[in-house]
């Protein structure tokens, strides 16, 4: 007995005899085929898996490669912690202090300059202070209020001739405020809406260096309960009765900070409305810089 081969339509998926067309929907199986074989032909690298039912058409699976974006962001999200992990410990690493000149007979020598000054200076004659690195530490020593009470330690005359010197009437302001910018108020960049008075009760230590005519300032400062150093330098002069300060490096701990944060903080801290009018200079002085490694204040 002969077996008959039956075909089944593409379409309804009706069972018959081969023949050009199904007898029940009358598709024509030459289409159908045409239809399949394109299906099958399909790029490979797209589709993983094909299977078709009478019927129905072949269920098609997309294969899905690993976004880059996903890996940019995970490689970008560890780069970012690793940066502040390392951002942290710099912050907290305190910087050396700098080697500054100590020489004994400072103190004797800044008495009997303010003392001069004190004496020789009349409204309207050029007269110019200039204090060396020794004469400006020593004069800060003895007239910073640090955190550490270390009055006790230094020696009396230097502050004998700063009292006279603040008491005199025609001067005693210009002496005072000359060494006002060096601590540079340090903490600008971290407590950018600190008064003066805040920074200056946090402040353990401050050391000034001069080097022709930039100033660098080294302050050890507290902060919640942890020393932490800043180093600024930069240049001082007067504009529009006010005394600025123009930074131009600076490190918090052993953080080299960028140029924008520094101009950003020291701006801040200067023209804030409460410390503002304690940066104005008595109008009898001229100009304050640092010349040749000196502090300069020049008076008319």
């Amino acid at each position: 007995m002969a077996t008959t081969t039956m075909a089944s339509c593409p379409n309804c998926g009706y069972q018959q005899e081969p023949a050009a067309k199904c007898r029940k929907c009358g598709s024509l199986f030459a289409y159908g085929e045409k239809s399949t074989s394109s299906k099958v032909s399909a790029p490979p690298s797209k589709i993983s898996a094909t299977s078709a039912r009478p019927g129905g058409a072949g269920a098609v699976t997309w294969s899905r490669r690993p976004s880059i974006f996903r890996r940019l962001y995970g490689v970008a999200r560890w780069t970012t912690l690793a940066i502040l992990v390392v951002a942290i410990l710099l912050v907290l690493r305190q910087a050396p202090p700098p080697l500054v000149d100590n020489d004994p007979a400072a103190g004797a020598r800044l008495q009997a300059k303010l003392g001069a000054l004190e004496a020789g200076f009349a409204p309207g004659m050029h007269y110019e202070l200039r204090l060396d690195e020794a004469e400006l530490n020593s004069f800060l020593r003895s007239n910073l209020e640090l955190k550490p009470n270390s009055k006790a330690s230094e020696p009396k005359s230097p502050e004998r001739g700063a009292s006279a010197l603040r008491k005199s009437p025609q001067v005693p302001s210009a002496g005072a405020r000359v060494p006002a910018p060096a601590p540079g108020n340090p903490a600008a960049p971290s407590e950018a809406d600190s008064t003066i008075e805040e920074v200056q009760s946090s402040v353990r230590d401050v050391k000034i260096t001069l080097a022709e005519n930039r100033v660098q300032a080294y302050v050890l400062f507290d902060f919640h309960g942890k020393d932490l150093s800043l180093i600024l330098e930069g240049r001082l002069h007067i504009a529009n009765g006010y005394l600025r300060f123009e930074p131009t490096a600076g490190k918090l701990g052993s953080l080299p900070l960028p140029q924008s944060t520094l101009e950003s903080g020291v701006a801040r801290l200067f023209d804030a409305p409460e410390n503002r009018e304690k940066m104005r200079v008595p109008p009898e002085i001229r100009d304050i810089r640092i010349q040749n490694g000196e502090l300069l204040v020049e008076y008319n």
